[in-house]
């Protein structure tokens, strides 16, 4: 028939080619960075135009942020309502991740990459990434409060420094093995900082670098 109008793709069609373009960014903007890769670098990728990736996503800042968002989304895939879990289960799921980040160098690399940029003036990712961080570091810190009030311990006054540091030390340990995959495991350090900073939280001993008193003059 004349003048049949064109079938609209599939949504299933178009969620599987929206993955290709999220999964090609991931690569360029882990290699080049966000300012120097460009949607042209991403659309020779999969096969498009640019305009194909405009199409689908409407700007490169909003590229940008689909592809942060779809990175957190992995994290939380395989979990109960998928959403990070609460007290313990919380600290299990992190030293979980590392691990799992272990086999996974592109996309860590486009984190590393990414939030190590949006520090800079007028970075698109930058509001992602403060809020980000706000977020877990309420999250560590409410587990933190849970695993207290369960134990019967009294709350200590460095939940909110150990929260921050988890992270700190989680994010370090990435760009560490990046640098140097064969010197860094970056599972098992993880593991090791993550327990040792819960511990020192629910068993606080007197600190090894305090310098030693001085000896009383006979």
């Amino acid at each position: 028939m004349a003048g049949q109008r064109r079938q609209p793709r599939s949504r299933p069609e178009t969620l599987a080619r929206r993955r290709d373009i999220l999964d090609a960014a991931v690569e360029t903007f882990g290699s080049k960075g966000f300012a120097a890769g460009t949607l042209q670098d991403i659309a020779d990728q999969v096969g498009m135009t640019h305009a194909g990736i405009l199409h689908h996503f409407g700007s490169k800042d909003q590229l940008l942020i689909e592809v942060l968002q779809h990175r957190d989304d992995t994290d939380v895939a395989d979990l109960e309502g998928q959403h990070i879990p609460d007290g313990m289960p919380l600290f299990r799921h992190l030293v979980r991740t590392a691990f799992v980040n272990a086999h996974r160098a592109g996309i860590v690399q486009a984190y590393a990459v990414l939030s190590a940029e949006s520090v800079t003036d007028d970075h698109p990712g930058r509001p992602f990434f403060e809020k980000r961080y706000r977020t877990l570091r309420a999250e560590v810190a409410h587990a933190f409060e849970v695993v207290c009030a369960e134990r019967g311990v009294t709350e200590p006054a460095t939940v909110g420094l150990a929260s921050a540091s988890i992270l700190a030390v989680m994010d370090g340990l990435q760009v560490q093995w990046l640098l140097d995959p064969d010197a860094v495991d970056l599972a098992r350090a993880s593991e090791f900082a993550i327990e040792a900073i819960v511990s020192a939280v629910l068993a606080p001993q007197p600190s090894p670098l305090e310098e030693p008193a001085p000896s009383a003059q006979g």
